[in-house]
């Protein structure tokens, strides 16, 4: 029976420049293109026509995309860095009133783990108010990055406004990025296994970089991370295999 393929199949990768590693699969898989092109030599001479044409290097690029988002899979193919428990969030537009008598304070919901403030503005008119560092007049206010605790003018007295500020929490996952040395890459292997009507596709590339991730966000559309990859020999001098069922 002849052999077709359809569908996207599954996509994992295993890096091979640590140990231990845990293999990432790439969840809601939406496409996976593979490419491998050589250059070509042509040798002529007064004809037109090439006497002699020689094939060159192999480049073996592609792209995958996968709607699942993991701290996990990035990590394994892009960053090569250090994954720890924990998050920082961002608290939108949360609505508070300034008091119209006494201290015109407002303490946000998650002062205990207040860590910046990203500004405020008027409930009514979306109008920003301005950050200063001390006594703040009509328009104006000020914030303690330690309490969560935020200073207005009494000209604002019984003002609505919504504050927008970031906090941490012990849940979610943290991926911290520093700068690495020029070379710095995670190394993996990447397997391509798709099946229809009983007839396998199976694909194996041995050493694999990914040079680009991309993260485009839509309006009234999901975010669909990219990535491109990159493959090369490994130290053995193999590529990788492609197992078919014809």
């Amino acid at each position: 029976m002849t052999q077709y393929a359809f569908g996207v199949g599954a996509l994992i990768a295993l890096r091979t420049d640590t140990t231990l590693a845990t293999p990432a699969q790439f969840g809601t898989l939406q496409e996976v293109q593979l490419d491998l092109s050589f250059t070509i030599k042509e040798l002529t001479g007064q004809f037109q026509a090439p006497a002699a044409l020689a094939r060159g290097g192999l480049k073996i690029t592609g792209k995958a995309k996968a709607a699942k988002i993991s701290a996990a899979n990035f990590n394994n193919v892009f960053f090569g860095q250090t994954l720890s428990t924990g998050n920082t969030l961002t608290q939108l537009n949360e609505a508070g009133t300034v008091p119209g008598t006494g201290a015109r304070t407002v303490t946000v919901a998650n002062h205990t783990n207040f860590t910046a403030d990203l500004g405020v503005a008027y409930a009514a008119t979306g109008t920003m108010l301005t950050q200063v560092a001390s006594g703040p007049a009509a328009g104006q206010y000020t914030v303690n990055s330690s309490t969560g605790v935020y200073t207005f003018s009494a000209a604002d007295g019984n003002a609505a406004v919504l504050i927008t500020y970031s906090y941490t929490t012990t849940t979610g996952v943290s991926l911290s990025l520093s700068n690495q040395l020029m070379g710095s890459a995670p190394t993996f292997s990447l397997v391509l296994n798709e099946q229809y009507q009983g007839k396998l596709l199976n694909l194996q590339l041995n050493s694999v970089i990914a040079p680009k991730l991309a993260l485009a966000f839509k309006h009234e559309d999901f975010m669909i991370p990219e990535f491109d990859f990159l493959a090369a020999a490994d130290p053995a001098g193999n590529i990788g295999n492609i197992w078919l069922s014809e």
